[in-house]
């Protein structure tokens, strides 16, 4: 390494990495999936099983992750590559990095979706905003949909642009606490409504009966989006990591917090619309027809709807800022890496990437709604290829490269770097060994049968 090569960002403190780790892993990915989920697969055995899987898999995949970036000091392709020339190897460290790359487009034009919506509820819209078909006139109108994705993609970059400490954690640690007291406010709220409770005895008490394969399988592929694993996220923000901070700490911290926001957002969503709807669960729609389509509704029809319904989609603003901010971070840090571009250049270049593909999955409903790949718009097959298909495959390469090239006994040096014991360390030994890649090919092939309709989630 030369010594005039440029100095790598770091964060300042613990606080800055929790916050900027926890702000990428609370995202839509919490606020609209894990509600939706949880209400289809069975209420309180989900939230069981889900826990039981991210203090497990989870947190094994967080710590070897983290402690991969921190070793290396590298994002994710130098991170592979450090280890040997091999071609599945390097194949590992660029689906990791490309991943970012990919998610970040079609993410942002849902933070556009968001971004509208905060200044219909701004101008005190709430009726409209309640009314049928209104969602999809927006989307399916190329140019409104897409004047407000730029706005979230530019907000996005600029933030990038100021730099680790200036952006990324600056930015973390003003909205991190913003989120969680706008949460507790909502969940409040939510659970106080008339017929709310039943909702929350149906998400919090697990009942066997409702239990089924796909819980397991639904909770798993869950737990990837909401802890962004395998999304070369961790390794990035591993590297930014200084040597005395506890990796296993941190992970507890990271783990805690978006657990616990999760379960608020099933707090805040699942009680309201139960009570809305008189006990149906079934209007819990899938993805964005939750968030856009029934929530608004439910709001309308409490009475305060402007005024809640301005804090909510506040609140699911900065959960999205603070996720497309973490996803461009590795985006950007790979191009640094491995170009050896500098940040300004790297973040215009990831930029214009981000228009270009992101783009195509805004005009996806309106303009270019007639183009399908694999009977998907543009925005579901993005989502599917990156969630369904790549993070499945990263997180794979990554057990094997821990298991079979580093070995577990480095990783385990690395955590204990910082002083003190590595407690669970031999649950993470059995699960990057053993349980981490089955679970992973289970996810994998899973989800692409149920794309192709061979079998039915």
């Amino acid at each position: 390494m030369e010594k005039h090569h440029h100095e790598r960002s770091s964060f300042s403190g613990k606080l800055g990495f929790v916050l900027a780790a926890a702000g990428a892993s609370v995202g839509l990915g919490n606020i609209w999936r894990f509600p939706y989920l949880a209400a289809k697969y069975g209420g309180g055995i989900f939230l069981l099983v889900y826990i039981i899987l991210a203090l497990t898999f989870g947190y094994s995949m967080i710590i070897a992750e983290t402690a991969l970036g921190r070793m290396t000091r590298k994002s994710p392709v130098g991170a592979f590559g450090k280890f040997g020339k091999s071609k599945w190897l390097s194949f590992g460290g660029w689906i990791n990095a490309i991943i970012p790359v990919l998610i970040v487009p079609y993410y942002s034009v849902i933070g556009g979706w968001v971004i509208k919506y905060l200044l219909e509820y701004m101008k005190g819209n709430s009726q409209k905003l309640a009314e049928n078909g209104y969602f999809s006139d927006f989307i399916s109108n190329g140019k409104s949909a897409e004047i407000c994705f730029l706005v979230f993609a530019l907000l996005t970059v600029a933030i990038i642009y100021a730099g680790v400490r200036n952006g990324v954690e600056r930015v973390s640690k003003f909205m991190m606490p913003v989120l969680v007291f706008l949460s507790i406010l909502i969940t409040i709220y939510s659970v106080t409504r008339p017929g709310a409770l039943a909702g929350v005895k149906y998400f919090l008490v697990p009942n066997l009966e409702n239990f089924s394969w796909m819980t397991v399988v639904a909770a798993m592929g869950q737990m990837f989006y909401s802890l962004s694993i395998a999304m070369g996220i961790l390794v990035t923000f591993g590297s930014y990591m200084k040597k005395d901070f506890s990796i296993e700490g941190s992970t507890t911290n990271v783990e805690v917090f978006d657990t616990a926001i999760a379960i608020m957002a099933g707090l805040m969503i699942i009680p309201a619309v139960f009570a809305f709807s008189g006990g149906d669960p079934d209007t819990l729609q899938a993805g964005p027809a939750l968030m856009f389509i029934t929530i608004p509704k439910v709001f309308a029809s409490m009475g305060f709807g402007t005024p809640i319904g301005f804090l909510f989609f506040l609140l699911v603003l900065c959960a999205a800022l603070t996720s497309s901010i973490a996803l461009t971070e590795s985006a950007v840090s790979t191009f640094q890496d491995e170009l050896k571009w500098n940040r300004k250049k790297a973040t215009v270049i990831v930029g214009i990437i981000m228009i270009l593909l992101g783009s195509l999955s805004s005009l996806g409903y309106g303009p270019l709604g007639f183009v399908k790949i694999i009977g998907m718009q543009f925005l579901d097959f993005f989502d599917f290829l990156t969630n369904s298909v790549m993070m499945p495959i990263a997180a794979f390469t990554t057990c094997l490269l821990i298991s079979r090239v580093i070995g577990v006994e480095k990783i385990e040096e690395e955590v204990s770097v910082s002083g003190g014991t590595f407690r669970r360390k031999k649950i993470f030994n059995f699960m990057i060994r053993y349980l981490c890649p089955i679970f992973v090919a289970i996810i994998l092939l899973s989800s692409v049968a149920n794309a192709f309709g061979w079998i039915s989630m």
